[in-house]
């Protein structure tokens, strides 16, 4: 992925994040693809204390010292974590494509998409809530 991209696409998302919440993040984490140095130094420069993206092409022992540290593997624990999230709702709830239109339908189709897959797994895991047990038959096909 050229660092154009990267500009384009990640960096917005920590400024984005500083506008709405009064703070940048203290941890950036991100795929192997989207690393550049310059991106690294950008995102710092903008405050973010921690960036886990994995740079497979280096050589420096500090760099490879930082990529095997707790906190790095943790950001990149989180990262594909989120992706898995992501790729459940896509292909569990159909969330492809929006049936709604514009910002607030986005938000809304997504967030229905997250309580139904809660629902899901809340109704698969029951040991995990005691006390809670969803029958699934009573629930005509709706969970």
């Amino acid at each position: 992925m050229a660092l154009q991209e990267l500009e384009a696409r990640a960096l917005p998302a920590i400024e984005l994040h500083r506008d709405r919440l009064g703070r940048v993040p203290a941890l950036a984490a991100a795929d192997a693809g989207f690393y550049s140095a310059e991106a690294e130094r950008t995102a710092k420069a903008l405050g973010v204390t921690r960036v886990s993206v994995s740079n497979r092409a280096t050589k420096s022992a500090a760099g490879k010292r930082e990529q095997k540290t707790r906190w790095f593997k943790k950001g990149q624990k989180w990262r594909t974590g989120s992706e898995g999230r992501i790729s459940v709702l896509k292909r569990r709830h159909g969330l492809t494509r929006a049936r709604y239109r514009g910002d607030a339908g986005m938000q809304r189709w997504v967030g229905l998409g997250v309580i139904g897959d809660n629902l899901i797994n809340l109704r698969e895991s029951p040991s995990a809530t005691p006390g809670l047990a969803i029958d699934s038959s009573r629930c005509h096909g709706h969970v």
